[in-house]
């Protein structure tokens, strides 16, 4: 965007220090302020009255293009989204593989937008037009920053929408080389702008006039006090929020697949994933079994650079987190849990990166229902394992949570899978794998993990609206 490239010279309100994973300084950036904002809807409100005129086809081609510069930038997205996050290369890379897929996706759904036709008595008929919201703001987390970024503004401009983007601080980078993609490809200035800023400016956004739509991923309490604020102006609301999912792993599951599962559900990136099962539910009759591999899998998982191939798990994203991680392990102890492994820090042997934030994957056994690790997303690399004796009783544990993002389930019998799924109080269920996300498959929450769609059709209901319209073929009656 043309002119955030001017409101970088003019920011003065509040200095942000960027640093790395590894705890050196990354940039200095300044938060936007009241100015910027409204600077930013006004171009976003100027791009959109010419984007929601093309047709579908033609938003379409602009995304695929988008997509294609995604994929040929792969490498260096992935580079700067590894320093700023921590997360291993290899799972950069995974990373921007579905942001483009999700851009990619979109653009080809943008041209098969449609209303619906209704035939009525005596020849009238009426008709719906499924019409674009406007100017949206999308929040992102910063644990998936681009991959987020691009879940949010494909569907959006797919429908004909602007949006405005506000990234985590802890993650303001990748978000600008979209907008310069999205530029790149033919998008209007102004279609999706980046604003970088921290709670006040993510404050002044959802309460501004002139946004329709408000879509944020993050934690629960943010996510409450969005919604008061876009309630005030009676914007629309899309909420992702924090889970605490369960696991449920029975006896006759395939051993070295549920093993596997546990690890996918709790170790990557490390383990700063909103959907992750943290409360592994194992039958225990193989409990002792399943924990003896997976510790031993665990201890295998190699800490260190993220920018090494071989690393495959990085450091956390700031020193006050891995602090707060940390923390839980030592109440964990306190309350009776057992460290099977790991829950320390990491000091890599490399000593540039001495000062990083990096944490041994941490697995906790003896654990109950009651302990604050079991109750609380840590959103680390902590597993805490617990028994069950029959599916009623794992049924009713697993749903003893406000959250609801996620739920998994191994075993070989597939009529209990369904019934699991069918019973689970969960916006997604896995069975037989775990933190699996093709764009395609609806992804959001139950209960206190939020509301609203993102990835698949649905999520077009989200970012656009209805409108019905009525056509008399006849004389109208009146009784007048």
């Amino acid at each position: 965007m043309e002119k955030s490239r001017e409101m970088v010279v003019r920011l003065n309100w509040v200095m942000w220090n960027l640093t790395s994973v590894v705890g050196r300084m990354i940039c200095d950036f300044v938060c936007s302020n009241q100015e910027e904002v409204d600077l930013a809807v006004q171009s976003a409100k100027e791009a959109y009255r010419s984007w929601s005129r093309l047709s579908g086809s033609e938003r379409g081609r602009i995304l695929l293009e988008a997509a294609r510069l995604i994929r040929e930038q792969r490498e260096d997205i992935a580079i700067v989204e590894s320093i700023n996050t921590g997360k291993p290369i290899t799972e950069s890379r995974v990373d921007v593989d579905v942001a483009w897929q999700a851009v990619q996706y979109y653009a080809g759904i943008a041209g098969s937008l449609a209303g619906q036709h209704i035939q009525l008595p005596g020849g009238s008929f009426a008709y719906t037009r499924r019409e674009p919201l406007g100017v949206c703001v999308g929040i992102g987390a910063w644990n998936y920053p681009f991959q987020i970024a691009c879940w949010k503004s494909a569907p959006a401009l797919a429908c004909g929408n602007a949006m405005i983007f506000k990234p985590s601080p802890l993650t303001p980078l990748t978000a600008v080389m979209l907008a310069e993609i999205y530029t790149q490809a033919g998008a209007p200035n102004g279609l999706f702008n980046v604003l970088q800023g921290a709670v006040e400016t993510g404050n002044l956004l959802c309460k501004h006039r002139g946004v329709a739509k408000v879509s944020f991923t993050g934690s629960v309490p943010t996510g409450i006090k969005i919604m008061e604020t876009a309630a005030k102006s009676v914007k629309h609301v899309t909420l992702e929020l924090g889970g605490k999912s369960p696991l449920v792993i029975f006896s006759d599951c395939h051993l070295e697949n549920a093993v596997t599962g546990a690890m996918l559900a709790n170790f990557l990136s490390q383990g700063e994933v909103c959907s992750n099962g943290t409360r592994v539910f194992v039958q225990k009759d193989i409990m002792s079994k399943f924990v003896e591999k997976v510790v031993a899998k665990t201890k295998a998982i190699k800490v260190g650079d993220p920018l090494l191939e071989d690393t495959q798990m990085g450091g956390l994203i700031s020193r006050p987190h891995m602090d707060r991680v940390l923390s839980y392990v030592k109440q964990a102890k306190e309350q009776g849990a057992a460290v099977l492994c790991g829950g320390d820090r990491f000091v890599p042997n490399d000593p540039k990166l001495k000062d990083g934030y990096f944490v041994k994957p941490c697995i906790l056994g003896n654990c109950n229902d009651e302990m604050t690790c079991v109750k609380e997303e840590i959103f680390g690399p902590v597993m805490s394992v617990l028994a069950f004796e029959t599916e009623e009783e794992v049924i009713e544990r697993a749903n003893n949570t406000d959250l609801g993002l996620a739920a998994g389930v191994f075993t070989r019998d597939l009529t209990r899978a369904h019934r699991m799924a069918a019973a689970l109080e969960a916006g997604t269920c896995f069975i037989n794998n775990y933190n699996v996300s093709p764009i395609e498959i609806p992804f959001g929450g139950y209960k206190m993990s939020g509301f609203g769609k993102e990835n698949g059709i649905a999520t077009i209901e989200y970012y656009t609206q209805l409108k019905s319209v009525y056509v008399e073929m006849g004389d109208p009656e009146c009784s007048f």
